[in-house]
């Protein structure tokens, strides 16, 4: 099935409950992938994610905010994260992108920054947006190298910015302007 917005690794497809549900609701319940998401440090219940697939199955019902499945391009399809724009202003023209790679067996292997690519290429191109956010922890420096490869300039830091996991934590705010 060839359909959604290709990367070179990746496909970016509209959020399905029968092919992305379960793999979320695991996700957003494992440490090590939470590890550095604002979520995660409480469980996250089916019934609250049900809402949220609800909430983000048809695009076009919310206009500020767009969610996203992220699939491998290989034959089996599969399922590796989710990616959303969130606050999309289009009389601004901005919005602010988060992603999670799911699968720790993946990380570090160019899936991440390849969705993150692609999907601020979508939100330049089709949703005419010309400056797209991006926020990473200080400390996760996996999730830094990946936005500054993916072009985006750090404009800020926000010291103790979070509470997570057992301290305050410092946020860098990235930016990719339309080029």
């Amino acid at each position: 099935m060839s359909f959604g917005r290709h990367g070179s690794k990746i496909r970016l497809v509209p959020l399905d409950t029968e092919r992305h549900f379960d793999n979320c609701v695991r996700w957003l319940n494992d440490p090590q992938v939470t590890v550095w998401m604002l979520t995660g440090d409480y469980p996250i219940t089916r019934m609250a994610e049900k809402e949220f697939f609800e909430r983000h199955a048809n695009p076009g019902e919310n206009k500020a905010d767009l969610v996203l499945a992220i699939e491998t391009l290989t034959e089996e399809e599969e399922h590796i994260g989710i990616c959303g724009l969130h606050n999309i202003s289009y009389r601004h023209g901005t919005g602010i992108v988060g992603l999670t790679i799911g699968r720790p067996k993946l990380w570090g292997q160019g899936f991440g920054g390849d969705a993150l690519c692609t999907f601020t290429e979508y939100a330049f191109d089709v949703l005419g947006l010309r400056l797209v956010i991006t926020e990473a922890f200080a400390e996760n420096e996996r999730s830094v190298r990946m936005i500054r490869g993916a072009g985006y300039a750090e404009v800020g830091r926000i010291p103790q910015r979070y509470w997570k996991r057992g301290a305050y934590r410092d946020m860098i705010t990235f930016i990719k302007q339309r080029g």
